[in-house]
């Protein structure tokens, strides 16, 4: 592919892309557990709620908080007592399965909806090569929460820009269905910047300074995580609503790609 840009002074900038390969992608086209070969269970931070006081505890290897069927992943919260926690769910992970430095990662999905819930799809370095959070970064490509059901949140994490010190920068859209139908949530990324898409539509670009790891650490491999929280500080800082339950994120697909 021939990219051709003209900046505001006139002079015009020419570089060649190759096109998008696929390397690695789950369709959910079987019945079980999720693909061991694919998804690990993270429950390791279960001990410390996860650094945002969240209010569900992360099983591993459980059908009824993780499960495929009928061509869909479901991550589900139930009302379940486990761990001093009173709900149950899941967040799974590719971290030495599935990691990736740069490319497009796309995730169709389906979110759930009440107040306390938290779904996301994000990732984080499977190396911190520069050390632990945020230093080493995040990038959020799809968060919500249940009080503001239709809003969609991308952001990125790094030690100049995030959320502890409210310096982050999100790229936020309203999507009125997106608790009733399949969307897709997808990141591209490369050593220039990377970009949030929401059905193929720009919402957020985060770009690289060029001043460092303090505010762009994203030249290091990453990760997939897909999760679904309850409560915690964003996700329950208006209650959580105990009706409902269980409630489930729905994936389609996860597909990632790099340049060939």
């Amino acid at each position: 592919m021939r990219v051709v840009v003209t900046d505001r002074f006139g002079r015009v900038y020419e570089q060649r892309v190759g096109g998008w390969s696929l390397v690695w992608s789950d369709e959910f086209d079987y019945t079980g557990l999720p693909d061991s070969t694919k998804w690990s269970y993270d429950t390791a931070g279960n001990a410390y709620g996860w650094g945002n006081n969240e209010d569900q505890y992360y099983t591993s290897e459980d059908a009824d908080n993780a499960w495929v069927s009928d061509g869909v992943l479901k991550i589900t919260a139930r009302e379940e007592a486990m761990g001093g926690k009173r709900y149950t769910s899941a967040r799974l992970i590719t971290k030495s399965k599935g990691d990736w430095l740069y490319g497009k990662v796309v995730v169709r999905a389906k979110l759930p909806t009440g107040r306390g819930t938290w779904p996301a799809i994000w990732m984080l370095p499977t190396d911190w090569v520069y050390g632990g959070w945020p230093d080493s970064g995040e990038i959020d490509i799809m968060e919500n929460v249940g009080y503001q059901p239709e809003e969609i949140v991308v952001t990125a994490h790094s030690r100049k820009y995030n959320h502890v010190k409210g310096t982050q920068f999100s790229g936020r859209r309203n999507v009125p269905d997106c608790f009733t139908a399949f969307h897709d949530y997808a990141l591209e990324w490369d050593e220039y910047a990377w970009r949030g898409y929401i059905d193929g539509q720009l919402v957020y670009v985060f770009r690289n300074e060029g001043k460092g790891f303090e505010s762009w650490p994203f030249d290091q491999r990453f990760h997939l995580i897909l999760n679904l929280a309850i409560g915690g500080n964003w996700g329950g800082s208006r209650g959580i609503d105990p009706t409902g339950f269980p409630k489930s994120m729905e994936v389609d697909y996860v597909r990632v790609y790099q340049r060939k």
